[in-house]
Parts: structure tokens; C-alpha cells; sequence
């Protein structure tokens, strides 16, 4: 994911490789709905366009890609583990409350569940840990934990390109994965009538890999998907129900910003988990992370805004604040006073290596220098105290322009993007994207070879079978 601007590709070839690579996408499901077609995502089937896409494979050393998959289920543990501890969660997000009302009524849900006592025998967890590969430690470092609506497993799991050599391209399942994990916890309901249901946006466009089983929830991570009362009484419903919930309302909290920044802090880790070798694992992986209490550290980010981002409670992309604006902010909210400052936390900045790449979205090839982002998808299913799912199941590349602060491919600023492992490399050492002769002609056999292909789907006397709780 770092890389050196490597000779460009002739515009003529770049062109037709991406044309023949979009019709690739629509042979085989790599579509999304159009916004600029009213009718795309209320009428099945209708105004639909490829997925973004990087044309050319992202490069990774293979160490690090390796100590990403490791720590999966390090944080699947991680997370069911803190979901437990109510008081700790309460007690983190005591302050954020005051100032941040979407975060106060999900935290209202978790007390009322905590005064009921209320117990998930069947905990469901499908989650994506973000990383980026910063130049200037050479150590990759995590992004953020996202325990709700870890997007694109289904459109994700199918950019990749099979002509690369095969132990240099790490296979990605994360759709059938998160499928089978999601099937295996109806399993674990042990009701056949059971409801099946997901939670997803009016109009949501991004309409791959969401046919799933339990409640899982796509939306209900923003404020914006409780307009009303109504969605709220139905938040609490479903956390009242027998139901089992992907993610729990204690899960979702577990994922805010501010949980993150805590966990951060000395001796936190400790708390949850008992393998030194595994806190030590996921300590290596933390950026810097603050809470804005600290007088010296606001300080030191007015001086030095580019350091540093500030980030809200919030998911979904845009949300983060950047150099000018960062240094604006804080300066604002501490003449404001009162424990505005609460409602956000302070994160060191990652600078990736940026690379040329070669983009492709709206069936038009866009060059420039680009840099990339490493999402490491988990699942894990507890019945009780037995662990039935523990396991890294697939990644997500995506990559955007270097000059661009925010990522998130349905928020416009990103596109989706495959990965090719290279060998250890020094401290200094970047790495190219593929320009190699030997991948441009593996990349058109597989572009002609898609015109004798057919789509295969998964039919209802294919599923497969999963083991019922006796």
C-alpha cells in the first residue's frame, strides 16, 4: 500500500483495459445503482453501473498483511469481551452523552437493556478492522473498528483478478463468510418460522451481498436513519426481542471513536484480555489516539493541525475534520467552552506512500497518484460461553486519490481496488503497482476469456447445510 510512481500506462491501452474491465463487472455483478438515475435502487434491476474500481492491483508486503489477518480475531474476542462489561461502556461515553445526542439515545438503549438484565445468549459480530501502511513509522497502523454495517463483503470479495500468480493473491470469501456465519446464527435459534430481516436505508444503492438471515442491521449508524420517534421505539423493540442482533446495541457502542481512544490508553487492554502476546499485538497496530481533555495535546494540534485528524462519533465517511479546519474547530469549541470537546476524539494522521493508479469509475479511467486502504473483515458467534465462529473471513482494499482526506467508496471519495503480496521489504523500500508485461497479458486473457464465462448463483437446492444446536 505504499508505493513510488512507477512509468504511466499509454492512455489508449489504460482506456480500452478499463472498458473491457467494466463490462467484466457487469457480466459478473460488480454493479451499484446509479445516482444519476431517479428510478436506480426503487425499481429492481434498473439504473445500474459498475462498482468504482482500481484497474491495477495495490501492492502490500506480505508481513503485514499477515499481522492484519492475525489480529482478527484478536478483536473479535476483543469486542465481544468489552460488549460485556456495561459499566465500562457507560462510564467511557459519560462525557460524549452531554454533547451528542444520536450517541446519548443509543446509550439510553443500553441502559434500559442493563436494567432488565437483559442476556444475548447468541452474540453476532461482523466486523472490518482498517489499517494503512504510514511511510513515516513504516508500521501499519489501525484506522478504526467498525462493529456495525462493515460494508462491500459481497462487491469486495469480487475484485480480484485470477490470471495473478495465485500465492501472491490472497483469497477473498468475505461474502459466502459473513453469509455462512449469519446462517450459522440462525442456526443457533433453533426455530425454523424464525423472521429473517435487514435493516437497510431508504433507496440504498450498494445492493450486493445483503440476502442474509437474523436482524442485521445495514443502517442505523447515522442519525439520519432516526428521523423519527418510530425508528427509535424500533431500535428498542428489537434490542428487547429474543432476537439475535448483528451487531447488539452494546456491540455498536463498542465501536464508537471514543471506545477506541480507550482502549488505547495504558492498562485498558488488560482489562479484556489475558495474553500478553495478544495485547501487545493490538497495541502495535495503535495510532496515536487522545482524548481532548488534555490541554498540551490541543496545543500541540493548533500548532501542527496536519498531524492530526479530528474525528466525531459518527460512521459512513465525511465526517472527519483535517488541517485548517481541525486547528478552526478547536479553537471555536474551546472559546465555546463546556464539554463540547467531549463530542470528539483526536487521532494521529497516517501518511501512506502514494502510487499511480489508474481508477475507473463511470466507465471513464481516471490517472493519478493514489493511495490505499486495508479493511480485514471478522466474524465471530457465541453461544453462551461456547465460541462457535472465530475467524478473519476476507479483506477490502480501497483506494482514492493522495489528495483526497476522506475515503468510503458510496460516499464518492474512493474506489474498490484488489491486492497483490510482495516479499519483506527494508524500512525504506517502497513498492510499485503492477505495470509488469506478464500482468497486463493475464489481465486481457481473463477480459476475453469473460466472453465464454457464465455467472453461477447459488440455488435453493445448493445451500449449504449448517449444524443445529441439539
Amino acid at each position: 500500500m505504499s508505493a513510488a510512481v512507477p512509468p504511466a500506462m499509454d492512455p489508449a491501452a489504460a482506456g480500452e483495459m478499463a472498458r473491457e474491465a467494466a463490462a467484466w463487472c457487469a457480466l459478473h455483478g460488480l454493479v451499484v445503482g446509479d445516482r444519476a438515475d431517479p428510478r436506480s435502487a426503487t425499481v429492481p434491476g434498473v439504473g445500474l453501473v459498475h462498482a468504482p474500481f482500481s484497474l491495477l492491483p495495490a501492492h502490500l508486503p506480505e508481513s503485514f498483511w499477515r499481522q492484519a489477518c492475525e489480529l482478527a480475531p484478536i478483536f473479535n474476542e476483543l469486542v465481544d469481551r468489552v460488549s460485556m462489561d456495561g459499566n465500562f461502556l457507560q462510564d467511557a461515553l459519560s462525557k460524549t452523552r452531554q454533547v451528542d445526542d444520536f450517541t446519548s439515545r443509543l446509550l439510553e438503549i443500553h441502559r434500559k437493556m442493563m436494567e432488565i438484565n437483559k442476556e444475548e445468549n447468541i452474540r453476532l459480530g461482523l466486523h472490518r478492522s482498517d489499517y494503512m501502511l504510514d511511510s513515516e513509522t513504516s508500521s501499519l497502523l489501525q484506522i478504526e473498528l467498525n462493529t456495525i454495517s462493515a460494508s462491500f463483503p459481497g462487491l469486495g470479495s469480487l475484485v480480484i483478478f485470477t490470471g495473478l500468480e495465485h500465492k501472491r493473491v490472497p483469497a477473498n470469501a468475505a461474502n459466502t463468510q459473513f453469509a455462512e456465519a449469519l446462517a450459522q446464527a440462525w442456526a443457533e435459534f433453533n426455530i425454523d418460522s424464525a423472521v429473517i430481516m435487514m435493516i437497510v436505508q431508504p433507496e440504498e444503492r450498494n445492493i450486493g451481498g445483503q440476502k442474509v438471515a437474523v436482524v442485521y442491521y445495514r443502517a442505523g449508524y447515522t442519525p439520519n436513519d432516526y428521523p423519527s420517534e418510530a425508528e427509535w421505539s424500533a431500535r428498542l423493540m428489537m434490542e428487547q426481542s429474543s432476537a439475535v442482533k448483528c451487531p447488539s446495541i452494546s456491540y455498536h457502542l463498542v465501536g464508537t471513536k471514543k471506545i477506541q481512544q480507550e482502549l488505547a490508553k495504558p492498562s485498558v487492554l488488560e482489562r479484556f484480555l489475558e495474553s500478553k502476546e495478544e495485547i501487545d499485538k493490538v497495541r502495535k497496530c495503535f495510532a496515536g489516539l487522545w482524548s481532548l481533555d488534555d490541554e498540551e495535546i490541543i496545543k500541540t494540534t493548533v500548532e501542527k493541525p496536519e498531524l492530526f485528524v479530528l474525528k466525531p462519533q459518527r460512521e459512513g465517511g465525511g465526517n472527519n475534520i483535517y488541517g485548517l479546519d481541525l486547528r478552526e474547530t478547536l479553537v471555536r469549541l474551546q472559546k465555546e467552552g463546556g464539554d463540547a470537546l467531549a463530542a470528539y476524539i483526536l487521532m494521529q494522521r497516517i501518511f501512506p506512500k502514494a502510487s499511480l493508479a489508474y481508477l475507473v469509475r463511470g466507465g471513464v479511467c481516471h490517472e493519478g497518484l493514489a493511495i490505499s486502504e486495508l479493511g480485514i473483515y471478522g466474524a465471530y458467534l457465541r453461544y453462551k460461553d461456547k465460541v462457535v465462529i472465530n475467524e478473519q473471513c476476507g479483506y477490502l482494499m480501497r483506494t482514492k486519490v493522495s489528495s483526497s482526506d476522506e475515503g468510503g467508496v458510496a460516499a464518492g471519495f474512493a474506489v474498490l481496488d484488489s491486492l497483490y503480496l510482495t516479499g519483506k521489504v527494508k524500512t525504506n523500500e517502497i513498492s510499485e503497482r503492477l505495470f509488469h508485461p506478464n500482468y497486463i497479458l493475464c489481465f486481457v486473457n481473463q477480459m476475453l476469456n469473460m466472453y465464454f464465462t457464465r455467472t453461477v448463483f447459488l440455488t435453493c437446492n445448493q445451500q449449504k447445510s449448517f449444524p443445529v444446536r441439539n
